[in-house]
């Protein structure tokens, strides 16, 4: 037909017009005759919509919006913005062509509007909901009885605050005040738009029940926390004791003065070290990991069960293990006195810090002593006399190993990488459950000691495989997307510092850099977090692509197999090529099976720290219930349109909303992030320390909610927000709860959105975005081996 001839070349030619005469030409109907009749073909396709007729008289196609999928992120006023991965561009959806899809959605997007790569984003439609993130939920069910439901459940997700869940009669009957898990069978519609409905599971427990607020934290992120029986029976069948069978082509390395070092409570105690000097001056260094995958073996329920957790979650008063027991406190543990299998890394280092020799095999050790860091933190930086007399066989090891780690750190600093220190919370629990006290830790000589031996072990494996290429399992920290380190650029202008360096060819030792001149300051904190916003989330995969924040070549995860699956990966893929060689039928075994663990793995890492973060968050807002009326000194630890975030010392935060501070007409100054009072002209800025005094504490939506004590002591500023901005301005004495710089009230701007954590005007929803929560300091995506401190 001549209709798809004129298609086919237009669509090929598009986005460009042609007049009639060169479509005739295009598509061989030239002649006068031939002409009237294209005419007419060309009349029709512009009535069924196929062409469109230009204003400069000519034809062009009309070319479906492309589609792409991204990851949907809701806000409360209904519209949202949708992330598609390798783009920094979000895009904009108004309220109308959501679909009611959910935060955290995959959806496939219709672009109805690209951006112009200026000032105006992306806009879009969603057309379909390719996965939902949300499948089941979990709360405190209330009987009522509308048509079939026979109850609700109580949403507490701040993310579900618009919606209601109405439990339908096909599942269990619960009673009121019980935590109970729901499936969703049917989402929000047209009809129904902020309306979820589904039958009752399972009842978690009773909402007064000790432990029941974790436990409803770890079904609502769906955390796998129950063995199967059969998990359990192939556990229990497992040797207590290395057999000799085991030992068979392992080099025995029992005799070598092997410690762990861990905090007081491990009990999963997963590597061990020795170190001595040579007597060609350098050092050897030795990092022995428990050989979790000689026990689990691909194929059975324990690899199956391990595969799905991915990750042991370390909770206030609990962990959600990736092992059963029997295995990650007992024979896979490296305990003391007892002969155990392990995956050896050894490693001989020059002065300089460079790895010049190094070899990776299966062996048998036995730990000459369960050392603490406390322990080792006396003997090396207090210089105890009872300690040293305590381990004085040992002492001269620990001194070799505090200077192979100066050697070590020297060399990773020299290469750019990027240290940071932020503090890091330990929340003390009763018998309970309910937290009595929240404790900073303090990293000490002996966990950055050990925390340099992972890193060298774990960059000299995977440059060992990677030489060899051959399939294997990375762990990597790709470089910076350049709109963001741009946009962290500006940030610092606020403080007075410059970014060193080319900002479209980032470089570690840049960010380094920033650190050091922020180091000590009031602001120091706060330029970490952003930092870190400004960087990718490190993953894993089956290529090699370095790791930024390391200033690394090469990495992987090799050093904690007893509570991370990627790391037992990594023992079999090493035990694999040590057996069957590199040829192309021992490769090619692998190479399909890689990428499904990395993805995997990378995902079930994102949901333990989401676990882990929203159980801290709830912790440290009980805790805080004890002492509403009380005063604190705090520091502002950001500064948002609706007011202030501020930090007390033991690293719990909390808002001052915009409406409790009546002392003035407070404004808000984005290109200095601060907050400016109209009339009397205090300023209020990151970094600044104040008193506050706590006025509301919501534990279930883990709230804490402050005021100022003495505003007008805070510094003047010359500062001031132009008058055309009134119509901008902020919210005082009370008058609206959303205050501050609101200029997405009215939908979309037609600003460019290329940062995912800037705040769009959902107050509720990014107050835990905006927040910077201390406790998620141990999940820095540049810093791989930092121990846990609680771990048991």
């Amino acid at each position: 037909m001549l209709s798809e001839q004129i298609i086919k070349f237009l669509k090929a030619e598009a986005p460009a017009s042609f007049t009639a005469e060169q479509i005739g030409r295009a598509v061989g109907m030239e002649s006068a005759d031939d002409f009237t009749v294209l005419i007419q073909t060309l009349a029709q396709m512009e009535r069924d919509k196929q062409v469109t007729f230009t204003t400069d008289n000519q034809f062009k196609a009309v070319v479906e919006p492309a589609t792409v999928v991204g990851k949907f992120r809701a806000n409360p006023k209904g519209f949202g913005f949708v992330a598609v991965e390798g783009s920094d561009n979000d895009i904009y959806v108004n309220a109308d062509h959501t679909m009611h899809a959910l935060n955290g959605d995959q959806v496939e997007v219709k672009i109805l509007r690209p951006g112009d790569g200026k000032e105006q984003g992306p806009e879009g439609q969603v057309v379909n909901i390719v996965e939902r993130s949300l499948t089941q939920v979990v709360g405190e069910f209330k009987r009522l009885t509308i048509g079939n439901f026979i109850g609700e459940i109580i949403l507490k997700d701040k993310k579900l605050a618009n919606y209601k869940f109405y439990v339908s009669d096909e599942g269990i009957k619960p009673v009121d005040n019980e935590v109970v898990l729901a499936t969703i069978k049917e989402y929000p519609t047209d009809e129904a738009p902020e309306v979820m409905t589904g039958p009752a599971l399972e009842v978690i427990g009773n909402k007064d029940e000790p432990g029941i607020d974790i436990l409803s934290v770890i079904y609502a992120h769906d955390v796998p926390h129950e063995f199967s029986p059969e998990t359990l029976a192939e556990a229990d069948a497992i040797p207590e004791v290395v057999r000799p069978e085991d030992k068979v082509g392992r080099p025995d390395l029992t005799d070598q003065p092997l410690v762990t070092i861990d905090s007081i409570e491990s009990k999963d105690l997963d590597d061990a070290v020795v170190a001595w000097k040579l007597d060609n001056g350098n050092y050897h260094l030795g990092v022995h990991i428990a050989d979790v995958s000689h026990y689990v073996r691909p194929g059975t329920e324990l690899d199956q069960d391990a595969f799905e957790r991915g990750t042991s979650v370390y909770l206030t008063d609990r962990v959600v293990p990736m092992l059963p027991k029997k295995l990650s406190n007992g024979i896979c543990s490296l305990n003391p006195g007892e002969e155990r299998l392990a995956m050896s890394c050894e490693m001989e280092i020059t002065p300089a810090g460079q790895i010049v020799k190094h070899k990776i095999f299966p062996s048998v050790i036995r730990s000459h002593a369960r050392m603490t860091y406390k322990a080792v933190n006396r003997i090396l930086e207090d210089h105890d006399p009872m300690t040293r007399q305590e381990y004085r066989e040992l002492v001269p090891m620990f001194e070799t190993m505090g200077e192979l780690h100066e050697i070590l750190l020297k060399a990773r600093h020299d290469r750019g990488a990027i240290d940071f220190e932020a503090p890091e919370a330990k929340i003390i629990v009763d018998d309970f459950g309910h937290p009595t006290d929240i404790e900073v830790r303090e990293r000490g000589l002996s966990e950055r000691m050990i925390e340099s031996f992972m890193l060298a072990a774990n960059e000299t494996v995977a440059k060992h495989y990677d030489l060899l290429h051959v399939p294997f399992l990375y762990r990597i920290h790709e470089q910076p997307d350049t709109d963001r380190i741009k946009n962290f650029a500006e940030f610092l202008s606020v403080f007075g510092i410059q970014m060193p360096g080319d900002l479209n060819n980032v470089k570690p030792k840049m960010l380094q850099e920033v650190l050091r001149k922020v180091a000590g300051t009031p602001e120091e904190q706060m330029v970490q977090v952003m930092m870190l916003r400004s960087m990718q989330q490190a993953k894993y995969n089956d290529e090699e692509l370095g790791h930024f924040g390391l200033g690394a070549q090469y990495y992987t995860h090799f050093t904690s197999p007893i509570r991370r699956y990627p790391d037992t990966t990594v023992h079999r893929l090493i035990k694999w090529y040590h057996e069957n060689g590199t040829n192309e039928a021992a490769k090619a075994y692998w190479r399909e099976r890689l990428s499904e663990i990395a993805e995997h793995t990378s995902v079930t890492e994102r949901r333990g720290i989401d676990t882990e973060r929203d159980v801290d968050s709830l912790k440290k807002a009980e805790f805080m219930e004890d002492h509403v009326g009380e005063t604190f000194d705090a520091v502002v630890s950001s500064v948002m349109k609706f007011g202030l975030f501020v930090a007390l010392p033991n690293t719990v935060e909390g808002l001052v909303h915009i409406s409790v501070m009546k002392d003035d007409f407070y404004e808000y100054i984005e290109k200095h992030m601060a907050l400016v009072g109209r009339s009397h002209h205090h300023i209020f800025r990151i970094g600044q320390p104040v008193k506050v005094k706590l006025l509301r504490v919501d534990k279930e939506l883990r709230e804490v909610d402050f005021e100022l004590v003495n505003p007008r002591e805070a510094p003047l500023t010359k500062l001031r927000v132009p008058r055309s901005d009134d119509r901008r301005g902020g919210r005082r004495n009370g008058g609206n709860r959303r205050g501050g710089n609101q200029r997405n009230q009215g939908g979309y701007q037609g600003k460019r959105r290329n940062n995912r954590n800037n705040d769009w005007g959902r107050e509720n929803g990014e107050r835990n975005n905006a927040q910077i929560n201390r406790g998620q300091s141990r999940h820095r995506p540049h810093d791989e081996d930092r121990r846990r401190g609680n771990r048991h």
